[in-house]
This record gives structure tokens, sequence and C-alpha cells, in this order.
């Protein structure tokens, strides 16, 4: 079972304090600062643009996470002496397979509602291709995004999930305390100032949508594949004013209003049938021990 790769192992709360608290903190200082500055995150956002393009832009506020990437990779290999393995899955190897099947489902998905939305909608989008800068964002988006997005699920899903069930021997409670924490992380995000507290079911619907996906399947991979495809195609192919990440991408979205139905469509209709499609294609069971069980 993946939550239970560190069953056997010597490891306290102590030793899992350090990172954690040094990541949270940072979060909890950048959330704060936005509460008590008279700028928000857009306006600085939209001012490093002026100031250096939005692919120097894209890069300095996605690197972070990316190096933080391999920082924890490393931090989990020389300290916790874990292979990087078994942070990521339950199985003999890693199956790269279900990561591309993951990521190429989704990526095919999120291209379709685009191109659909575009085409009922042809009021609420523009062309913004420009192929010299796009070819730029191409190669940084396909470097940086799965490093940042990697990151995001190796801390979530893999190093808390795991620790807090080897310290809590239960499954129901890491699932939602990463769910939970994984939301607010983006609770600074433009898009929440720009449309409000109702953006957090989105994040959070995503952090429970990963979450379970992760615990019924025993590893890393679907939620890899998921969180890479959301953030490249998103990157790539549509941006916004209101966007964490305003990049040089093929369509510009420049409605200023949001329908909130879209939203919870894709957290309580979309997220449940791709559950069940990688329940009945990967043959999933025991769903009651795998999400709630003890360890």
């Amino acid at each position: 079972m993946f939550i239970e790769q560190l069953k056997n192992k010597n490891e306290s709360l102590i030793k899992y304090l350090p990172f954690p608290l040094m990541f949270f903190s940072f979060m909890g200082f950048n959330y704060v600062s936005t509460l008590v500055s008279n700028v928000n995150t857009n306006d600085v956002i939209l001012s490093m643009i002026n100031q250096f393009g939005k692919n120097v832009t894209f890069a300095i506020l996605i690197l972070p996470l990316s190096f933080l990437c391999v920082l924890l990779l490393l931090w989990v290999k020389i300290f916790h002496k874990q292979s990087i393995k078994s942070l990521t899955t339950s199985r003999t190897k890693v199956d790269f397979n279900r990561i591309f099947f993951s990521f190429f489902l989704w990526a095919a998905l999120m291209v379709a509602v685009i191109l659909i939305q575009n085409f009922i909608y042809p009021e609420d989008f523009k062309i913004e291709f420009n192929p010299s800068a796009f070819i730029v964002l191409f190669f940084l988006a396909v470097v940086l995004i799965p490093l940042q997005t990697s990151f995001e699920e190796y801390f979530f899903r893999g190093y808390l999930m795991q620790g807090l069930g080897l310290i809590t021997k239960n499954k129901w409670f890491p699932l939602i305390f990463t769910s939970v924490t994984f939301g607010l992380m983006h609770i600074a995000n433009p898009e929440v100032e720009a449309f409000g507290m109702q953006m957090m079911v989105f994040y959070i619907g995503t952090g429970f949508f990963l979450g379970i996906i992760t615990l019924m399947d025993d590893g890393l991979e679907l939620a890899l594949g998921f969180h890479a495809a959301n953030n490249l195609v998103g990157a790539l192919f549509i941006t916004s004013k209101n966007s964490a990440l305003q990049t040089n991408a093929i369509f510009e979205q420049v409605s200023e209003s949001m329908s909130f139905s879209e939203i919870y469509v894709q957290v309580f209709v979309i997220f449940p049938i791709l559950i069940f499609l990688f329940a009945k294609k990967y043959k999933w069971n025991d769903w009651k021990n795998k999400l709630t069980g003890n360890i």
C-alpha cells in the first residue's frame, strides 16, 4: 500500500516537521503580505510582465517550486534515506504508462473544452499566438511545469500523506489534511482575488480528487500525469488577465466574469467521472479501507 510505505521505518514527527514548516511558513508569509499590502497579486504580476516580459515572468514565478521539487527529492533521499520510487508508488517500479495515460486523457479533454468554448463564445476569446514568443514559452513550460507540478504531488500526496499516515495510523486524516492545505496554498492566487472565495471549491476539490486517485491507485502516477497536463495545457493554450500564470498562450480569455457552474461541474461531475474511468481501467476495489482505513 502506497501510504504504508514507511510502516516499518523508524520515523518520527520531529523528522517530518522541518520541510513542511519551511514551506507552509513561506506560503503563510506570502499570503499575509498580500493582505497587508495595498498592491494586489495581479498588479505585482502585471508589473513584472511590463518590466521583464511574459516569458521571463513565467520562469521567475515557476522556478521556486521547480527548485523545491529537486530539493524535496534530495531531502527524502538523504535525510529520510527513502527511495524516490517508494515516495512515488507501491509498485515494483514507477508505472510511466499510468502517468502518460492520465496526462493525455486530461490534456485532450482540456483542449477539447477550450476549443468548444471558443467556438460557442468567440467573443470571450481572442487569438494571441506569437510564434517566436510561444516557442520560448513551450520549452520553458515543458521543462519547468512538470517539476512544479511534481513538487506539489510529491509534497502533498507523497511526503505529507505518507508522513501523516505514519503518525496518525489512518488514511482519512492524511487525505483531508493534504487536500485542504493543497487548496489553501492557492488562496493568494489572482483568480481568488478576482472571483472570490468560491474559487477555493475548485482548488480544495482538486486536492481531494488527486488524493483519492493516489490512495485508490496506490501511487502518484495518475496524479502526476493529471497535474502536469492541467498546468501545461493551461500555460500553453489559454491565459487571462486574472491568471496566476499569464503567458504567451495561443488564446487569451478576455471575459471578466466567471460562471461558477463550471467549477461545480468540474469538481462534482467531471472529477467523479474520471475517478470512475480510472477505477474501471485499473480495477480498484476495497474503497472504504483504502480511503479511511487504519494503517
